[in-house]
């Protein structure tokens, strides 16, 4: 089990002296994410990254215009068998934002591009997150963890809540306060392509760096926790827990 997914069962329904909470938690407006999968010969990578130029134009003038708060791509930097090579995703505060952005990429033709036509899978997914922040403007070069979740099925309704509020967001608003993340979420399908139950913590750290820091966090925080209460591993299948690491490129209003 990584130490996340230790540190994770520890949060449940227990507040950690390591991040305790200055103010309480209280969950945002929802923000929606489209995330469009592919999976490219390696030939085709670079010619991917030459050919984003026309679809990065629709989203600054989406986010500058309101319709979006943020917008990436991903480049996978540990491949599986079936995962995605690269991605591309843009947040908004609506629904209807994500898909007058979508059209806007059809109507361009961005979408059609012989590059992506050169893809042998592709997919796409819609999530909701209700905690998240960032610090706004650009960045290149980033790196992308995302770690996947998955409640049981006796896990109490509001379980994702509980470990955000006591958990997971006073952690990550700790590194988003010192630099080491751009920007953070927790998320759930919106429109459900899986089966419900699934959660997903995402955090872009602003260099490698803080890939280390981010798990020095989570290492103390366990540490100063080893006493907690083993009930709290009912909550979650970390048989079907899962990680992601990315190079990211980003902006955020």
């Amino acid at each position: 089990m990584s130490i996340f997914a230790c540190a994770l069962v520890l949060a449940g329904v227990y507040a950690p002296p390591a991040v305790s909470q200055t103010a309480e938690v209280k969950e945002k407006p929802p923000m929606y994410t489209y995330v469009s999968n592919w999976v490219l010969p390696r030939a085709r990578w670079a010619d991917l990254e030459k050919g984003s130029a026309a679809t990065n134009k629709v989203m600054e003038q989406a986010m500058a215009g309101g319709t979006l708060v943020g917008y990436g791509r991903d480049e996978t930097l540990v491949h599986t068998a079936d995962g995605a090579t690269q991605d591309a995703w843009w947040s908004s505060m609506s629904m209807a934002g994500l898909m007058n952005v979508l059209d806007e990429i059809y109507k361009s033709g961005n979408a059609t591009t012989s590059v992506l036509g050169a893809a042998t899978k592709h997919w796409d997914g819609i999530y909701v997150s209700r905690y998240y922040n960032w610090h706004p403007g650009a960045k290149r070069g980033a790196f992308t963890h995302i770690a996947s979740y998955k409640l049981k099925a006796d896990a109490p309704d509001d379980a994702v809540d509980v470990m955000s509020k006591n958990f997971i967001v006073p952690l990550m608003e700790k590194l988003l306060a010192d630099g080491t993340l751009l920007e953070y979420e927790i998320d759930e399908e919106t429109i459900h392509t899986e089966a419900p139950g699934t959660f997903w913590l995402d955090f872009i750290c602003v260099n490698a760096d803080g890939l280390d820091k981010v798990n020095a966090a989570l290492g103390a925080t366990f540490k100063a926790n080893a006493f907690a209460g083993p009930a709290l591993f009912s909550m979650v299948d970390f048989s079907a827990h899962r990680d992601e690491l990315m190079r990211t490129n980003a902006a955020y209003k």
